[in-house]
């Protein structure tokens, strides 16, 4: 059986590499129980080419860290509900090497594609000790996430950029977007530094003993052009949970900005949080902005000093094809 298996296995990467040596479009690789080419997600990924592929995921629970180093390399859950298709695993901080080693999902590769599935950490389901547990950590560039399910509990998604931390170098600023995607998570479960845009997708607060907060981006000096936007979103919570801050800084130059989005009442009238400890107060250089915020939890007139409400034309600049384009004019909003 396991002869039979590898000799599949072989049949699949020798089909991707003709593929890739007549220049074809991007291979399709299957994943599932049945009638599949592989069983396991990183299987699938280590098979495809350079050039990029496909890779479509059947329903089910598929319990594995994946590691996608490759470009143009996309995850598609099979089906109509992203509930079904299932990456999960419960790595923390505290059993591996840190906060950056517990991602289920590592992604470097650039032009990667996810959509129709959940990534999941379950560190905190099985587990009574604090930890951060990271469900997705992307340092690629042009990396589009389309009706994903991300869930977890502290430091949810790790949106990042390559080397740009604490004035490490070469700093290569990265971009992602995330659309019609559902983000679940209580304390900095959206932090890093790369440059990415949140269309229209759910972000939801679930409970913690001290409240919690959406954001907690990273940029470290004026020079970078990291930052998040969230435009169209809307931010709910379980019930009964309150205290929730937009964001706290956790670099010198954190920039967040909320466009149009509807606010729950969880959300703290301050809106903005100090980050406790820092060397120097952090918020009088953050760059913490809101653009037409509704519902309960929109508060303008209570809101941290230092941050602001922004004008119709100085919002322009961080709609999604002006803030994502960059030198070679990337439009997220085409990759379906």
């Amino acid at each position: 059986m396991k002869w039979l298996q590898w000799c599949g296995s072989v049949a699949v990467v020798m089909a991707l590499a003709c593929g890739m040596a007549e220049g074809r479009r991007p291979q399709t690789i299957t994943v599932g129980t049945s009638e599949a080419d592989f069983t396991s997600i990183q299987e699938a990924v280590n098979a495809a080419p350079q050039t990029g592929a496909v890779i479509r995921i059947q329903p089910g629970v598929y319990r594995e860290v994946v590691h996608v180093d490759k470009p143009k390399v996309q995850l598609r859950g099979e089906g109509n509900d992203p509930a079904k298709v299932v990456l999960v695993y419960g790595n923390s901080a505290a059993s591996t090497c840190g906060t950056s080693c517990s991602a289920t999902l590592f992604v470097t590769g650039d032009d990667f594609f996810a959509g129709g599935m959940t990534i999941a950490n379950d560190y905190s389901e099985h587990s009574d000790v604090p930890s951060q547990a990271v469900a997705v950590k992307v340092t690629g560039d042009r990396a589009v996430f389309r009706k994903v399910r991300l869930l977890g509990a502290q430091d949810t998604l790790y949106a990042a950029s390559d080397r740009c931390m604490d004035g490490r170098s070469p700093c290569t600023v990265k971009r992602q977007y995330f659309t019609d995607c559902y983000i679940e998570g209580h304390v900095d479960f959206i932090f890093g530094d790369a440059r990415a845009v949140f269309d229209h997708c759910e972000i939801h607060s679930i409970p913690h003993i001290a409240g919690g907060y959406l954001t907690a981006q990273s940029r470290s000096n004026p020079e970078q052009d990291s930052g998040y936007v969230f435009n169209h979103c809307t931010l709910t919570a379980d019930p009964g949970v309150r205290n929730i801050y937009l964001g706290r800084p956790w670099r010198d130059y954190s920039t967040v900005i909320f466009m149009n989005t509807k606010m729950g009442s969880h959300i703290a009238a301050a809106g903005w949080s100090e980050w406790k400890g820092a060397p120097v107060p952090r918020l009088q250089t953050a760059t913490y902005a809101e653009f037409h915020s509704s519902g309960p939890g929109a508060n303008p007139a209570a809101r941290e000093k230092w941050s602001k409400q922004l004008t119709e034309a100085e919002a322009k600049k961080y709609e999604t094809k002006a803030f994502l384009a960059g030198a070679d004019g990337w439009d997220p909003t085409k990759v379906k």
